[in-house]
């Protein structure tokens, strides 16, 4: 579209982008220039964005790099400020840096309630930057959200001011992001553009004809898919020989390899590769293939290095998904049930699964693999509520670890209350 432009496009979809949607009715999605969009909306806690191709995410991260801000600064040189509707700040915006807008106060003022003065300058705080904050304050517990704005800004002043560690500020679209440790074995920036270089390059070599199929971006993680579908054959040939020996023909038959990207810059999460299998509603989460954690001194080069273990890694991820199929379970419903409970995930959708599992699947005994499956409708149904893109994500990857367990321990006849 040319520059400020907006085009509104009206379809009935079960699915726009993996978000569902209704059906029954038309659903409409607003399309306009990226520029537009971002220079508008990006100071706002909640917004998010998503990618078509590879090169637009590149872009878009390169960008983000390049206007971020990263400070080194003592922890007790942090001074806090409350920024409530009954502050003065609120409507003070020549008290703020160069640069923030009244959007970003007032997002602000809605959301977390503080803002940040770092090395003189005043910035308004996401709420992204909390945990961080209260780690470099070392306080703990559940009343301190309860108290007013300017009480909060004293019990954490009082805390910052009497350590002398260092903090690492990032402050990103016009606002405190994180705070963490500035110590250098705590905390290593790994620019989300130079991963996404070195990840696409590693594919393009060892995986040819790999798909860039989504990416996503909010203030809490970056994440992508690819897709390998010329490697179904070799890394899928022997687990859905034995799905066809079985009779097993469903979406199961239908799966392809597809490696997911994790980053994030606020402390949610590693720079890590996933082995996923696209077919299905959600994408399956087999197991983590790669991960370097931000800390301890890492650089890009470790992530590069590191990726030289992916086919290895999504073949054993592979492996241990095929050995489902020779686990049989006497009481499947009761184990889907303890398993659900022991991965501690969300009750409600982890009940719906489990209802619905033990409607469809006729009785009798089942394998664990038919369970591990029925247990991918936990993220559909959160998806369906429109749970935030960090809790799908941290349930998909709870769902994977199941793949390591005994599943004979929890196929028990005696039922268990969730």
């Amino acid at each position: 579209l040319p520059f400020g432009q907006v085009a509104l496009f009206c379809f009935p979809a079960k699915f726009h982008r993996h978000k569902p949607v209704s059906l029954g009715r038309p659903a409409f999605f607003i399309a306009g220039d990226r520029r537009k969009e971002r220079s508008m909306q990006t100071c706002q806690d909640n917004y998010s964005t998503v990618f078509a191709s590879f090169g637009e995410m590149h872009t878009y991260h390169r960008q983000l790099s390049q206007e971020s801000q990263w400070r080194r600064c003592r922890v007790r040189d942090l001074t806090i400020e409350p920024l409530d509707s009954k502050s003065p700040l609120a409507e003070d915006l020549p008290a703020f840096a160069p640069g923030t807008s009244q959007e970003a106060v007032r997002d602000t003022v809605r959301g977390l309630g503080l803002a940040m003065r770092v090395e003189g300058n005043l910035y308004p705080m996401r709420d992204t930057a909390y945990k961080s904050l209260l780690d470099r304050a070392k306080l703990r517990g559940s009343v301190l959200p309860k108290l007013s704005r300017p009480k909060l800004a004293r019990t954490l002043n009082d805390c910052l001011h009497v350590f002398t560690s260092d903090a690492l500020v990032l402050i990103r679209d016009e606002k405190v992001a994180a705070a963490h440790s500035g110590e250098p074995a705590d905390y290593a920036v790994l620019p989300a553009d130079e991963l996404l270089e070195v990840l696409q390059a590693k594919l393009d070599s060892r995986f040819p004809g790999n798909q860039f199929e989504t990416g996503y971006w909010d203030h809490t993680l970056t994440r992508a898919i690819w897709t390998l579908p010329g490697q179904k054959e070799e890394l899928l040939r022997t687990y859905q020989q034995e799905l066809a020996a079985r009779g097993k023909t469903g979406v199961e038959s239908r799966l392809t390899p597809a490696v997911q990207f994790l980053t994030s810059d606020i402390g949610v999460s590693s720079a890590k590769v996933i082995a996923l299998l696209e077919g299905g509603k959600t994408p399956i989460h087999i197991g983590s293939c790669v991960a370097v954690d931000h800390r301890c001194w890492a650089k890009v080069e470790d992530f590069d290095k590191s990726l030289d273990q992916l086919f290895a890694q999504f073949q054993d991820s592979v492996g241990k998904l095929q050995k489902l199929l020779n686990v049989y379970l006497n009481y499947p419903v009761n184990a889907m049930t303890r398993v659900c409970k022991k991965l501690n995930l969300p009750k409600k959708a982890a009940l719906e699964a489990i209802h619905q599992f033990e409607v469809t699947y006729g009785g009798g005994p089942a394998t664990a693999h038919d369970v591990f499956l029925a247990m991918q409708e936990i993220p559909f149904f959160l998806s369906c509520d429109h749970a935030p893109e960090s809790k799908l994500l941290a349930v998909a990857e709870s769902l994977a670890r199941a793949l390591t367990f005994r599943w004979e321990d929890y196929d028990l006849a005696k039922g268990v209350e969730y």
